[in-house]
Protein backbone atom coordinates (compact mmCIF):
# COMPACT_ATOMS: atom_id res chain seq x y z
CA UNK A 1 0.00 0.00 0.00
CA UNK A 2 1.04 3.58 -0.63
CA UNK A 3 1.80 5.97 2.22
CA UNK A 4 -0.98 8.56 2.04
CA UNK A 5 -1.70 11.34 4.53
CA UNK A 6 -5.03 13.11 4.63
CA UNK A 7 -4.53 16.84 5.16
CA UNK A 8 -8.05 18.13 4.58
CA UNK A 9 -11.42 16.66 3.66
CA UNK A 10 -10.44 16.44 -0.01
CA UNK A 11 -6.68 16.97 0.16
CA UNK A 12 -4.01 14.29 0.50
CA UNK A 13 -0.25 13.84 0.29
CA UNK A 14 1.16 10.73 -1.40
CA UNK A 15 4.68 9.79 -0.34
CA UNK A 16 6.79 9.59 -3.51
CA UNK A 17 9.63 7.62 -1.88
CA UNK A 18 12.22 9.85 -3.54
CA UNK A 19 15.74 8.45 -3.10
CA UNK A 20 13.96 5.28 -1.92
CA UNK A 21 13.22 7.11 1.33
CA UNK A 22 9.92 7.78 3.10
CA UNK A 23 8.98 11.29 4.26
CA UNK A 24 11.24 12.74 1.59
CA UNK A 25 9.11 14.10 -1.27
CA UNK A 26 5.34 14.28 -1.60
CA UNK A 27 2.72 14.63 -4.30
CA UNK A 28 -0.27 16.61 -3.07
CA UNK A 29 -3.73 15.64 -4.32
CA UNK A 30 -6.63 18.10 -4.47
CA UNK A 31 -9.45 15.65 -5.04
CA UNK A 32 -12.67 16.54 -6.83
CA UNK A 33 -14.66 15.76 -9.96
CA UNK A 34 -11.53 17.06 -11.64
CA UNK A 35 -8.38 16.36 -9.65
CA UNK A 36 -5.25 18.50 -9.34
CA UNK A 37 -1.84 17.05 -8.48
CA UNK A 38 0.99 19.15 -7.04
CA UNK A 39 4.61 18.03 -7.52
CA UNK A 40 5.55 14.82 -9.33
CA UNK A 41 8.99 14.09 -7.88
CA UNK A 42 11.35 12.23 -10.24
CA UNK A 43 10.28 9.55 -12.69
CA UNK A 44 11.07 6.61 -10.35
CA UNK A 45 8.38 8.05 -8.04
CA UNK A 46 5.57 7.89 -10.61
CA UNK A 47 4.54 4.29 -9.74
CA UNK A 48 4.00 5.40 -6.12
CA UNK A 49 1.80 8.29 -7.29
CA UNK A 50 -0.21 6.00 -9.58
CA UNK A 51 -0.71 3.49 -6.77
CA UNK A 52 -1.79 6.31 -4.44
CA UNK A 53 -4.31 7.66 -6.95
CA UNK A 54 -5.74 4.16 -7.34
CA UNK A 55 -6.15 3.84 -3.56
CA UNK A 56 -7.90 7.22 -3.53
CA UNK A 57 -10.24 5.97 -6.30
CA UNK A 58 -9.08 8.66 -8.71
CA UNK A 59 -9.19 7.82 -12.41
CA UNK A 60 -6.19 9.05 -14.40
CA UNK A 61 -8.44 10.58 -17.07
CA UNK A 62 -10.00 12.77 -14.34
CA UNK A 63 -6.71 14.51 -13.50
CA UNK A 64 -7.09 18.04 -14.89
CA UNK A 65 -3.93 19.81 -13.70
CA UNK A 66 -0.44 18.81 -12.63
CA UNK A 67 1.37 21.71 -10.93
CA UNK A 68 5.11 21.89 -10.23
CA UNK A 69 6.50 24.61 -7.95
CA UNK A 70 9.76 24.59 -9.91
CA UNK A 71 11.53 22.43 -12.45
CA UNK A 72 14.28 20.78 -10.41
CA UNK A 73 14.07 17.09 -11.19
CA UNK A 74 13.10 15.99 -7.68
CA UNK A 75 9.93 18.09 -8.13
CA UNK A 76 9.21 18.00 -11.86
CA UNK A 77 11.42 15.28 -13.35
CA UNK A 78 8.50 12.85 -13.52
CA UNK A 79 6.03 15.37 -14.96
CA UNK A 80 6.34 14.21 -18.57
CA UNK A 81 5.95 10.56 -17.61
CA UNK A 82 2.93 11.36 -15.41
CA UNK A 83 1.25 13.37 -18.17
CA UNK A 84 1.59 10.36 -20.47
CA UNK A 85 -0.50 8.45 -17.92
CA UNK A 86 -3.03 11.29 -17.42
CA UNK A 87 -4.33 12.00 -20.95
CA UNK A 88 -6.49 15.02 -20.09
CA UNK A 89 -4.10 16.77 -17.71
CA UNK A 90 -2.18 19.97 -18.39
CA UNK A 91 0.97 21.06 -16.60
CA UNK A 92 1.11 24.37 -14.68
CA UNK A 93 4.59 25.87 -14.34
CA UNK A 94 6.53 29.11 -13.73
CA UNK A 95 7.22 31.12 -16.92
CA UNK A 96 10.98 30.61 -16.57
CA UNK A 97 10.56 26.84 -16.35
CA UNK A 98 8.22 26.04 -19.23
CA UNK A 99 10.76 25.77 -22.06
CA UNK A 100 12.96 23.44 -20.04
CA UNK A 101 10.10 20.98 -19.64
CA UNK A 102 9.42 21.15 -23.38
CA UNK A 103 13.11 20.45 -24.00
CA UNK A 104 14.70 19.00 -20.84
CA UNK A 105 18.23 18.70 -22.26
CA UNK A 106 19.66 21.48 -20.04
CA UNK A 107 17.88 20.08 -16.99
CA UNK A 108 19.45 16.71 -17.66
CA UNK A 109 22.92 18.19 -18.12
CA UNK A 110 22.64 20.21 -14.91
CA UNK A 111 21.49 17.22 -12.87
CA UNK A 112 24.29 15.05 -14.26
CA UNK A 113 26.80 17.70 -13.16
CA UNK A 114 25.46 17.50 -9.60
CA UNK A 115 24.62 13.80 -9.26
CA UNK A 116 27.11 12.21 -11.67
CA UNK A 117 26.85 8.45 -12.07
CA UNK A 118 23.76 8.32 -9.85
CA UNK A 119 21.73 10.28 -12.43
CA UNK A 120 20.06 7.33 -14.19
CA UNK A 121 19.09 5.65 -10.95
CA UNK A 122 17.62 8.84 -9.51
CA UNK A 123 15.95 10.51 -12.50
CA UNK A 124 15.65 8.44 -15.69
CA UNK A 125 13.55 8.79 -17.84
CA UNK A 126 12.84 12.49 -18.34
CA UNK A 127 10.05 12.84 -20.90
CA UNK A 128 9.53 16.11 -22.86
CA UNK A 129 6.12 17.77 -22.48
CA UNK A 130 4.29 19.12 -25.55
CA UNK A 131 3.94 22.91 -25.51
CA UNK A 132 0.16 22.72 -25.95
CA UNK A 133 -0.15 20.88 -22.64
CA UNK A 134 1.69 23.57 -20.65
CA UNK A 135 0.03 26.46 -18.77
CA UNK A 136 2.17 29.34 -17.46
CA UNK A 137 1.24 31.17 -14.27
CA UNK A 138 2.74 34.60 -13.59
CA UNK A 139 2.94 36.52 -10.31
CA UNK A 140 -0.54 36.86 -8.73
CA UNK A 141 -2.25 34.86 -11.48
CA UNK A 142 -5.07 32.65 -10.25
CA UNK A 143 -6.27 29.17 -11.13
CA UNK A 144 -9.92 28.55 -10.34
CA UNK A 145 -10.75 24.98 -9.31
CA UNK A 146 -14.22 23.72 -8.46
CA UNK A 147 -14.12 24.62 -4.75
CA UNK A 148 -10.95 26.68 -4.30
CA UNK A 149 -8.73 29.29 -5.92
CA UNK A 150 -4.96 28.95 -6.18
CA UNK A 151 -3.08 32.27 -6.28
CA UNK A 152 0.48 32.11 -7.58
CA UNK A 153 3.45 34.17 -6.39
CA UNK A 154 6.92 34.50 -7.87
CA UNK A 155 9.27 33.27 -5.11
CA UNK A 156 12.90 33.00 -6.25
CA UNK A 157 15.75 32.38 -3.87
CA UNK A 158 15.97 28.63 -4.25
CA UNK A 159 15.52 28.92 -8.03
CA UNK A 160 14.49 31.65 -10.49
CA UNK A 161 11.83 29.33 -11.95
CA UNK A 162 10.03 28.89 -8.62
CA UNK A 163 6.57 29.95 -7.66
CA UNK A 164 4.55 29.36 -4.51
CA UNK A 165 0.78 29.39 -4.36
CA UNK A 166 -1.88 29.98 -1.75
CA UNK A 167 -4.89 27.69 -1.51
CA UNK A 168 -8.04 29.65 -0.63
CA UNK A 169 -9.83 26.65 0.84
CA UNK A 170 -7.24 25.74 3.50
CA UNK A 171 -5.30 29.03 3.63
CA UNK A 172 -2.21 26.91 3.09
CA UNK A 173 0.84 27.90 1.04
CA UNK A 174 2.55 25.41 -1.25
CA UNK A 175 6.18 26.46 -0.78
CA UNK A 176 8.15 23.93 -2.84
CA UNK A 177 11.76 24.42 -1.71
CA UNK A 178 11.69 28.16 -1.03
CA UNK A 179 11.00 27.55 2.67
CA UNK A 180 13.62 24.80 2.83
CA UNK A 181 13.43 21.19 3.93
CA UNK A 182 11.16 20.02 6.73
CA UNK A 183 12.79 16.95 8.28
CA UNK A 184 9.83 14.81 9.27
CA UNK A 185 12.27 12.17 10.56
CA UNK A 186 12.38 14.19 13.78
CA UNK A 187 8.60 14.40 14.16
CA UNK A 188 8.66 11.55 16.68
CA UNK A 189 11.16 13.53 18.74
CA UNK A 190 8.70 16.46 18.90
CA UNK A 191 11.48 18.56 17.41
CA UNK A 192 10.70 20.64 14.30
CA UNK A 193 13.84 20.97 12.17
CA UNK A 194 13.92 23.03 8.98
CA UNK A 195 17.02 23.88 6.94
CA UNK A 196 17.34 26.11 3.86
CA UNK A 197 17.70 24.35 0.53
CA UNK A 198 20.54 26.20 -1.23
CA UNK A 199 21.23 23.89 -4.16
CA UNK A 200 22.90 25.18 -7.35
CA UNK A 201 22.74 27.12 -9.50
CA UNK A 202 20.32 29.96 -8.72
CA UNK A 203 20.47 30.19 -4.93
CA UNK A 204 20.18 33.79 -3.68
CA UNK A 205 19.80 34.34 0.07
CA UNK A 206 18.40 37.87 -0.34
CA UNK A 207 15.63 36.65 -2.65
CA UNK A 208 14.89 33.73 -0.32
CA UNK A 209 14.43 36.11 2.60
CA UNK A 210 12.20 38.36 0.48
CA UNK A 211 10.04 35.33 -0.31
CA UNK A 212 9.75 34.57 3.40
CA UNK A 213 8.70 38.19 3.96
CA UNK A 214 5.97 37.64 1.37
CA UNK A 215 4.78 34.52 3.18
CA UNK A 216 4.63 36.45 6.43
CA UNK A 217 2.60 39.20 4.74
CA UNK A 218 0.14 36.70 3.24
CA UNK A 219 -0.13 34.93 6.62
CA UNK A 220 -0.97 31.34 5.62
CA UNK A 221 -2.19 28.96 8.32
CA UNK A 222 -0.01 26.10 7.07
CA UNK A 223 2.94 25.53 4.78
CA UNK A 224 2.95 22.56 2.41
CA UNK A 225 6.56 21.53 1.81
CA UNK A 226 7.95 19.71 -1.19
CA UNK A 227 10.21 17.99 1.35
CA UNK A 228 7.98 17.02 3.13
CA UNK A 229 4.42 17.49 4.23
CA UNK A 230 2.29 20.00 6.11
CA UNK A 231 3.75 22.28 8.78
CA UNK A 232 1.13 23.98 10.93
CA UNK A 233 3.41 26.59 12.55
CA UNK A 234 4.67 28.87 9.77
CA UNK A 235 6.30 31.33 12.19
CA UNK A 236 8.55 28.52 13.44
CA UNK A 237 9.63 27.86 9.86
CA UNK A 238 10.39 31.52 9.18
CA UNK A 239 12.40 31.77 12.40
CA UNK A 240 14.52 28.72 11.58
CA UNK A 241 15.23 29.86 8.02
CA UNK A 242 16.34 33.29 9.21
CA UNK A 243 18.58 31.60 11.78
CA UNK A 244 20.22 29.12 9.40
CA UNK A 245 20.64 31.16 6.20
CA UNK A 246 23.43 33.45 7.53
CA UNK A 247 25.19 30.39 9.00
CA UNK A 248 25.08 28.59 5.64
CA UNK A 249 26.53 31.59 3.81
CA UNK A 250 29.20 32.18 6.46
CA UNK A 251 30.42 28.58 6.17
CA UNK A 252 30.88 29.11 2.44
CA UNK A 253 32.67 32.43 2.91
CA UNK A 254 35.13 30.88 5.36
CA UNK A 255 35.82 27.99 2.98
CA UNK A 256 36.51 30.38 0.10
CA UNK A 257 38.95 32.35 2.24
CA UNK A 258 40.83 29.16 3.13
CA UNK A 259 40.86 27.14 -0.11
CA UNK A 260 41.51 27.98 -3.76
CA UNK A 261 39.82 25.18 -5.68
CA UNK A 262 36.05 24.98 -5.88
CA UNK A 263 36.17 21.28 -5.02
CA UNK A 264 37.99 22.00 -1.77
CA UNK A 265 35.64 24.89 -1.00
CA UNK A 266 32.57 22.67 -1.40
CA UNK A 267 34.14 19.92 0.69
CA UNK A 268 35.04 22.36 3.48
CA UNK A 269 31.59 23.98 3.42
CA UNK A 270 29.92 20.59 3.64
CA UNK A 271 32.13 19.63 6.58
CA UNK A 272 31.41 22.89 8.43
CA UNK A 273 27.66 22.66 7.87
CA UNK A 274 27.63 19.02 8.93
CA UNK A 275 29.51 19.76 12.15
CA UNK A 276 27.29 22.71 13.08
CA UNK A 277 24.04 20.84 12.33
CA UNK A 278 25.21 17.75 14.21
CA UNK A 279 26.16 19.82 17.26
CA UNK A 280 22.79 21.58 17.09
CA UNK A 281 20.85 18.32 16.99
CA UNK A 282 22.94 16.60 19.67
CA UNK A 283 22.46 19.62 21.94
CA UNK A 284 18.71 19.09 21.68
CA UNK A 285 19.05 15.46 22.69
CA UNK A 286 18.94 13.77 19.28
CA UNK A 287 20.93 10.51 19.50
CA UNK A 288 24.03 10.05 17.32
CA UNK A 289 22.57 6.96 15.62
CA UNK A 290 19.38 8.76 14.55
CA UNK A 291 18.58 8.30 10.80
CA UNK A 292 18.49 12.09 10.36
CA UNK A 293 22.28 12.19 10.20
CA UNK A 294 22.42 9.93 7.13
CA UNK A 295 19.86 12.04 5.29
CA UNK A 296 21.61 15.31 6.16
CA UNK A 297 24.86 14.30 4.45
CA UNK A 298 23.41 14.42 0.92
CA UNK A 299 21.39 17.60 1.50
CA UNK A 300 24.29 19.53 3.02
CA UNK A 301 26.65 18.54 0.22
CA UNK A 302 24.20 19.76 -2.43
CA UNK A 303 23.55 22.94 -0.42
CA UNK A 304 27.31 23.53 -0.16
CA UNK A 305 27.55 23.36 -3.97
CA UNK A 306 24.90 26.06 -4.25
CA UNK A 307 26.51 28.29 -1.64
CA UNK A 308 29.93 28.19 -3.32
CA UNK A 309 28.33 28.74 -6.72
CA UNK A 310 26.49 31.80 -5.36
CA UNK A 311 29.58 33.25 -3.65
CA UNK A 312 31.75 32.65 -6.73
CA UNK A 313 29.30 34.52 -8.95
CA UNK A 314 28.98 37.29 -6.36
CA UNK A 315 32.78 37.73 -6.22
CA UNK A 316 32.95 38.10 -10.00
CA UNK A 317 30.39 40.92 -10.00
CA UNK A 318 32.10 42.90 -7.23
Amino acid sequence: MSKIEQIHSNMYCIDCHDLQTINRTGCYVLKGDKTTLIETSASPSIPFILDGLKELHIHLEDVEYVIVTHIHLDHAGGAGLLLEKCPNARLVVHPKGARHLEDPSRLIAGAKAVYGEKFNQLFDPIVPIPKERIIIMNHQDQLQLENRTLTFYDTPGHANHHFSFLDSLTNGMFVGDTAGIYYRELEGENFPFILPSTSPSQFRPDAMLQAIDLYEELNPSSLYFGHYGQHKQPEEVYMQLKYWLPIFVKCGEEAMQTYQSQEEQIKATTASLTKICEQYLLAFGIEKDHPIFNILSLDLNVSAMGIIDYLTKKAKTN
